[in-house]
């Protein structure tokens, strides 16, 4: 049982020095040409797939192990507190929800990337790029009037 008790820890520290060593790569493991953007000429990265890749896959674990809480939480408030569960339940459809209308935002049309000559800036890759940006920005919105919310009401309450 102690053993098991060291895996969160030692998986947290691998992904720690893990990532130290992709940005270390990435920002100091050179260039690999100049791209010139409005005539100026700015260094490539060497490593820029590699710190991408792993952003994806911080990207990733961090959605999975976040479903994997809340669908533990959400079944053990179903056994335990049923009312908190759909409350919770109806949090987690509004998010799906708004994901879905932040995806219908979002546009299909070609991004025009200065320096950038390939497929993905159009059909579906531009699209998830425009409803990520509307996502981030509805989420920056709401956590900014959360905190003013937070602060009137903590102060009529006293």
């Amino acid at each position: 049982m102690k053993n098991y008790k060291l895996i969160p820890k030692i998986s947290l520290w691998a992904l720690l020095l893990l990532g130290i060593a992709v940005i270390a790569a990435f920002f100091l493991g050179g260039s690999s040409g100049t791209l010139e953007v409005a005539g100026d000429f700015l260094n490539v990265p060497k490593f820029t797939d590699l710190f991408l890749t792993w952003i994806y896959i911080l990207l990733g674990l961090a959605v999975l192990v976040t479903l994997c809480v809340l669908l533990v939480k959400l079944g053990s408030d179903f056994r335990y507190n049923p009312k908190r569960a759909i409350r919770s339940l109806i949090v987690v459809v509004g998010a799906i929800v708004l994901c879905i209308i932040c995806w219908f935002l979002g546009s299909p049309e070609e991004l025009h990337i200065i320096g950038y000559e390939g497929t993905d800036n159009v059909g579906f890759w531009a699209q998830l790029a425009d409803a990520v940006m509307y996502l981030v920005y509805i989420l920056f919105a709401a956590t900014i009037l959360a905190v003013i919310a937070g602060a009137i009401i903590t102060r009529t309450r006293k």
